[in-house]
Formats: structure tokens, C-alpha cells, sequence
């Protein structure tokens, strides 16, 4: 793709944007309606195109180039059509995030001012192997009123082209929604040419490495929602319920390894160490998890096949069935790790003791902190988003599962009867009164 066509469906996307802020809920819930039905219709095509993508990859899998982990969230199968499908309906299902007063004040009579919800715009997405993740956006921008720019990975070219195209044509068989709201980038260096469009694109959201939200931050002037890897933790306290610990622990990282919010480091107080990691150990061998510890986790698990832990073990995202252990002297030491080594994204503690719980959560520097519950509750569709289009790890504007609401902004209205600045200004100027009070705009 040029750079002049890469800018030619930003420019689109842009004057669409401008017009789908004012397309009703209704009109937008029928496009997400029609979303989901052709998906559904179509979900042989999908099917077979992604067949396509997981064979190319499986050979870049033998050849050492691709992980497991990327095949296996590449892969689409008729369950996973079920729940795109259930999630583009929930979205439509959802309360439509736009026009809400979010505030509303009296500045003096007749003089009222609304803070009200609208759309951020033009939102510029590059996103990893899952295709499930660009029905996902698209449907997100669609129910919050944005234009999108997807931009998926080569790995899934085949399955995000097919999805695109039953996406654009669903949603054009609803009158009021604008030609050119979605569009689809496939060339690596078209990315570049995304990072320059600072007039027309209004915010962008990467997902994917360290390095690569990095590279986008600092070759655009566009505001960057940046969702980087998931390095999560789950912490068994002194405290714990160690049965319950062994079940949560297992899930955290089996249930499905592939993705952002499996745990990846587990920390252990040393208090209950030598009961609970031989059980849990066991559980991890039945699913042929990988373990890495150190010294006192190798120690008590002397009879099982755990790896040295080394220094880059305790800050890495496997996305895969490989797990790194560690034995901690405290409450204190296990959030020292975690904040040291952590990713911002989610972390949990087990314990019975509620004091050790709020001082962990209260403690700890994430998007998602979880008290007795699996990392794997960190999800847009789990927290009732809806869908999410990433995971923030970052402060600013949204941060954690990004949804509807984080893809929203508001603006001021100001209704008067023809009032002056004038009047509110030298010895005889009237007072504000600033009340709040409740109302619509």
C-alpha cells in the first residue's frame, strides 16, 4: 500500500467520524445487529481463510520463528465465532455512551453550563495475532461513535481482511452509518505514515511490546493509549486457603496461557511454602506446565524438574505454559517484586486475612489489583464492557480494560439569553452562582 492511499482512508475515516457522532443509538445498535448476523452467516469463510493463516504460521512455528503462544491466539474455530458473535451482541446491548451529562451547572440565571459525552474521533489501533481483537475495536468504535484505523499483524492477514470486509458491508446495509468509518491497513511501513496523520487521527492505541508502544510514542505527536505486555503475579499469602490457592494459581496460568492476563510469576510466602508449592506443583505437571524458581523453590520441590530462575525470568511475558516461582519472606517483599518486576496490568493476592489484602491492593501499582481471584478476570467482556479494546497499563485517560467509556471524551455546552462577559467584570459585576444541579443537556 502507498503512503498516498494509506492517507487517503485516514482522510476518510476522518470526515466519517464527524458524521457517525451524530448517528443515533438505534442506528448504530442495527449496524452492530448486522454485525453479528453476517458474522455468524459467514462463519464457514472465516473458518477456512483462518485455516489459512494458522497452516502459513505453523510452519513458521517449525522453523522456530513463530511461538506457540501466537498460534494458538490466532486460531478461530466455531466456538470462538460463538462468542465474537455474543460479544458484537453485547456490545449492542450495552447503554449507549454518548450524550450523557456528565455535569451540569448554573453559572448564574438562565446561564447553564453541561459537561457532556462524545466520541474522541479518529482511533488509530495496531493490534497482535487474534483476529477475534479487530471485531472486537470495530465494534467498540461503532457502539461509541469513532472511526477506527485497524491495523493487524501479517500473521492474520487472511482472517482480518475477511472480518473487515463483513464488517464494512454489514454495517453499510444501515442507511445512516457512514461510508469509510472503518478501515483496514495491511503494509508494515503504512504504520509509519499512521504516526504522521496527527491532524486527522485522534488518538491511537498499540497493542503489543514494550518496544513497540516505545517505537509509537515517540514517532507521533498523537496521544497514545499504549497496552504493553501483561508481566501479572499472583501472591500466596501466610494467610491463604491453600486448596483454594492451589485452584486459582492453576487457573491463573492454564485456563488459557496464550494471552495478556495469565499469570506468569507466582510468589509464595515462606510461611506456607513447603505445603503449598509440592500441591500446586503437581496440578501444573498434570498440564505440562514448564517451572523456573529460585533456589528455595528448587529446593523444596527437589524431586521435580524446576529450572534456575534467572533475572530476565522475573520480568518476562511467556504467553505460554511456563511459569516462574518464588519464595518471599513477606507481605512488604512480595510488593517490592511485584512493583519492581511487574507491568502494570494485573496482579492478585490470595489470603484470608482481609488487613493483608487491602495493603497489597492499595499498594501495588496496576490497572486491576484482585483479592482470592484468578488474573484471568482481567477482561472488557468479565468486567461488563462490554468487549474491550485493550488493556491500558498506563494512567492517562483510561486505564485497565478499555471500553466503551474509554473511548469517549465530552465537551462543554453553554446555554444563555444573550449574557455578556461584560456584566461579570469591574466594581459592579455580578457573582457566579456555580450550582450544580440535575439535569440533561
Amino acid at each position: 500500500m502507498s503512503d498516498a492511499e494509506t492517507e487517503r482512508k485516514v482522510e476518510a475515516a476522518e470526515r466519517a467520524a464527524l458524521e457517525l457522532a451524530n448517528v443515533d443509538v438505534e442506528q448504530r445498535n442495527a449496524a452492530l445487529g448486522a454485525i453479528a448476523e453476517a458474522i455468524d452467516d459467514h462463519r464457514e469463510t472465516v473458518i477456512a481463510v483462518n485455516d489459512e493463516d494458522v497452516a502459513a504460521a505453523e510452519e513458521l512455528l517449525a522453523k522456530g520463528e513463530y511461538t506457540q503462544a501466537l498460534v494458538d491466539r490466532l486460531k478461530v474455530d466455531d466456538g470462538k465465532v460463538d462468542s465474537i458473535v455474543e460479544m458484537v451482541e453485547s456490545v449492542a446491548d450495552m447503554d449507549d455512551p454518548l450524550g450523557e451529562t456528565l455535569a451540569a451547572r448554573h453559572l448564574d440565571d438562565d446561564l447553564d453550563l453541561y459537561k457532556v459525552a462524545v466520541p474522541i474521533g479518529v482511533i488509530g489501533t495496531v493490534f497482535e495475532s487474534r483476529p477475534d481483537a479487530l471485531v472486537q475495536i470495530a465494534s467498540l468504535a461503532l457502539k461509541s461513535g469513532n472511526a477506527v484505523i485497524l491495523k493487524g499483524g501479517s500473521e492474520a492477514s487472511e482472517s482480518n481482511r475477511k472480518l473487515f470486509e463483513i464488517i464494512r458491508e454489514a454495517a453499510q446495509e444501515v442507511e445512516a452509518i457512514p461510508e469509510g468509518w472503518v478501515q483496514l491497513i495491511e503494509a508494515r511501513e503504512a504504520v509509519d505514515t499512521v504516526l504522521e496523520m496527527d491532524e486527522y487521527i485522534d488518538l491511537l492505541m498499540p497493542r503489543g511490546s514494550s518496544e513497540f508502544v516505545s517505537y509509537v510514542q515517540d514517532n507521533t505527536q498523537i496521544p497514545v493509549l499504549g497496552h504493553t505486555e501483561g508481566v501479572c503475579h499472583v501472591y500466596v499469602d501466610r494467610e491463604a486457603d491453600l486448596d483454594e490457592a492451589v485452584d486459582v494459581a492453576y487457573d491463573a496460568k492454564v485456563q488459557y496461557p496464550a494471552v495478556c492476563n495469565a499469570v506468569e510469576t507466582l510468589l509464595v510466602h515462606e510461611d506456607v511454602a513447603e505445603q503449598f508449592l509440592p500441591a500446586v506443583a503437581d496440578r501444573y505437571a498434570e498440564a505440562g506446565v514448564e517451572l523456573r524458581g529460585d533456589e528455595r523453590t528448587r529446593e523444596i520441590l527437589e524431586d521435580v524438574d524446576v529450572a534456575a530462575a534467572t533475572d530476565e525470568d522475573w520480568r518476562t511475558e511467556y504467553g505460554d505454559l511456563i511459569l516462574a516461582i518464588k519464595v518471599v519472606d513477606s507481605l512488604p517483599d512480595a510488593i517490592d517484586h511485584v512493583n519492581t518486576n511487574g507491568s502494570k496490568h494485573t496482579e492478585s493476592i490470595l489470603t484470608e486475612d482481609d488487613d493483608r489484602a487491602r495493603q497489597f491492593m492499595t499498594a501495588i501499582d496496576a490497572a486491576s489489583v484482585f483479592h482470592n481471584a484468578s488474573t484471568r478476570f482481567a477482561d472488557g467482556y468479565r468486567y461488563g464492557l462490554g468487549a474491550e479494546v485493550g488493556i491500558s497499563t498506563g494512567k492517562i485517560h483510561a486505564r485497565g480494560p478499555v471500553g466503551l467509556d474509554g473511548l469517549t471524551t465530552y465537551k462543554y455546552y453553554l446555554e444563555g439569553d444573550g449574557h455578556l462577559v461584560a456584566s461579570y467584570a469591574g466594581e459592579d459585576a455580578l457573582p457566579f452562582t456555580h450550582e450544580e444541579f440535575d439535569g440533561a443537556w
